[in-house]
């Protein structure tokens, strides 16, 4: 299985991983002339050369009209301790002068509503899934700032990650994860950093409000040694979409590698490195555990298998059997990672009456999944596509579908088909 590995020891940035991503490429010059060509107005890719802590690798640097954004202030404080400038450029934030210094930058710092985001998608020269890709993420952004603010989506206007060298950022990662093509892609533990950065909103703390919601879920940690932002918020927001797992690095055969260098120098290298390689066996070890229950009604087995999925189970679910003394009851079994294991084992003596659980460690095989979004004549439904193994399965999304159903009063079973028919065609 041809499968992507991101090392992420020092945290995850738009340009950072178009960077890696592009290290990958066989014709470099190639792939780049590709993403100039892409259309985003007065934005220009260049790739250039570095070297930090004895390691060449790629740095990404997008122009807006001929110049860098901040290009002036990524030196200025070039080190360890506290600075207002993340280590990348999607994530610029307020200047400590800009007072002095608005008039220079008010082009470069024109914030986007996400309406404005969907007009300049949708005027790029790429495919239907890049595009999808891009609002899909922009979408993860978009609710991260909602709840951080207390705002609806819709009244949302991005600061930072509205600039246009971060709408160039994630269009460039989407453009690049379609041209790698993996069939898996796992990302290490995330190092946050640590300390403050300064945003549009003032100071805030490492990781900033909107990456924290957007990691909930992702393995994370903060940095003992680094005083700086490590994780951006569009960082997050593109592993979040494209991850299929968070672990260390599988056994894999590497065949090729990336190094995506910051902006930025701390006393290891700042680079996200990206392995493309093969892999034997898709699999991951989970635990499942099961209790046995004959004193408890259905509502509260129901709640308890609620908790068990909200705590962040894979699976949960019952069988009948017979208990002690031929009283009928149930088997409820719950399948985790192994790191959930703890947790799960709290939440199952808590949620139920029983006086014990088993464990069996077993290996859990499966099939990569993604899901896009397809146009149809009753608006955007969402196709989620399984494959490995060499089957490949599609179906419509149940909620979607539904939705539908109700709202032009046809049965699920013939919207299904019809949709189905109509993707094909395409």
């Amino acid at each position: 299985m041809k499968t992507l590995y991101l090392d992420c020891k020092m945290g995850i940035a738009g340009d950072m991983l178009s960077a890696a991503l592009l290290g990958l490429s066989e014709d470099k010059d190639k792939t780049l002339c590709e993403l100039n060509n892409i259309g985003i107005s007065g934005i220009e890719y260049k790739l250039q050369k570095v070297e930090k802590c004895g390691i060449v690798g790629n740095q990404m640097h997008v122009l807006i009209n001929g110049i860098e954004e901040c290009a002036d202030e990524i030196h200025e404080n070039n080190h360890d301790g506290y600075h207002e400038h993340s280590h990348d450029l999607n994530h610029s934030h307020v200047h400590e002068n800009s007072n002095e210094e608005g008039d220079e930058h008010e082009d470069h710092h024109k914030h986007h509503s996400m309406y404005e985001i969907e007009d300049i998608i949708e005027s790029l020269n790429i495919s239907k899934e890049i595009k999808s890709d891009v609002r899909e993420i922009y979408s993860l952004l978009a609710e991260a700032e909602g709840i951080v603010h207390g705002k609806p989506i819709d009244k949302i206007h991005f600061h930072e990650v509205g600039d246009m060298d971060a709408v160039a950022d994630i269009v460039a990662v989407c453009y690049l994860m379609h041209k790698v093509d993996p069939d898996k892609i796992i990302v290490s533990p995330i190092n946050v950093g640590s300390g403050t950065v300064k945003c549009a909103h003032g100071i805030l703390p490492v990781p900033a409000p909107a990456t924290a919601y957007l990691l909930k879920g992702i393995p994370s940690y903060e940095s003992t040694s680094i005083k700086s932002e490590l994780c951006t918020p569009t960082g997050a927001a593109l592993v979040k979409y494209f991850a299929d797992e968070f672990d260390s690095q599988p056994v894999m055969s590497v065949e090729q590698i990336g190094y995506g260098m910051g902006k930025k120098d701390f006393h290891q290298a700042n680079a996200i490195r990206a392995m493309l390689g093969e892999t034997k066996d898709d699999y991951e070890q989970i635990v499942e555990l099961s209790c046995n229950i004959d004193d408890m009604t259905s509502e509260e087995i129901g709640f308890a298998k609620e908790m068990l999925f909200e705590a962040g189970a894979l699976e949960v679910y019952t069988t009948a059997a017979d208990m002690k003394k031929n009283r009928p009851g149930h088997v409820l079994y719950c399948i985790c990672r192994l790191d959930m294991r703890d947790e799960m084992l709290e939440k199952m003596f808590l949620h139920t009456t029983t006086l014990g659980i088993r464990e069996n460690i077993c290996n859990r095989y499966t099939l990569s999944r993604e899901i896009r979004k397809e146009h149809t004549i009753y608006g955007d439904v969402r196709i989620k596509t399984a494959s490995g193994y060499g089957v490949t399965r599609r179906k419509v999304e149940y909620d979607d579908v539904a939705g539908i159903a109700k709202r032009v009063g046809k049965s699920i079973i013939d919207l299904k088909r019809e949709i189905e028919e109509s993707i094909k065609e395409e």
